[in-house]
């Protein structure tokens, strides 16, 4: 059961990371292109938890990755809130 929950998750994930592509696709803000990585990168994390069926979530590269999605998501807020307009 588990394993179909990360499955969707990760499927949301995707639908998510299309989402914001096709939003940065027509208006060319990096805003758009750094969400959409950081939702690849949490659909990769999510699909390793279901391929490897890792019991516990301590894992060192699970927590890279993670670091690695907030990090995404912070650095395109201050990227979106230090342009001069």
């Amino acid at each position: 059961m588990i394993t179909f929950i990360l499955g969707a998750i990760a499927m949301a994930d995707l639908i998510a990371a299309l989402f914001f592509l096709r939003f940065w696709k027509k208006t060319r803000d990096r805003f758009f292109l750094f969400f959409s990585a950081a939702f690849m990168v949490d659909m990769a994390n999510r699909a390793l938890l279901a391929f490897l069926q890792v019991q516990v979530e301590n894992e060192p590269l699970l927590y890279l990755m993670r670091l690695v999605t907030f990090g995404l998501i912070l650095i395109a807020i201050l990227d979106k809130n230090s342009r001069k307009k």
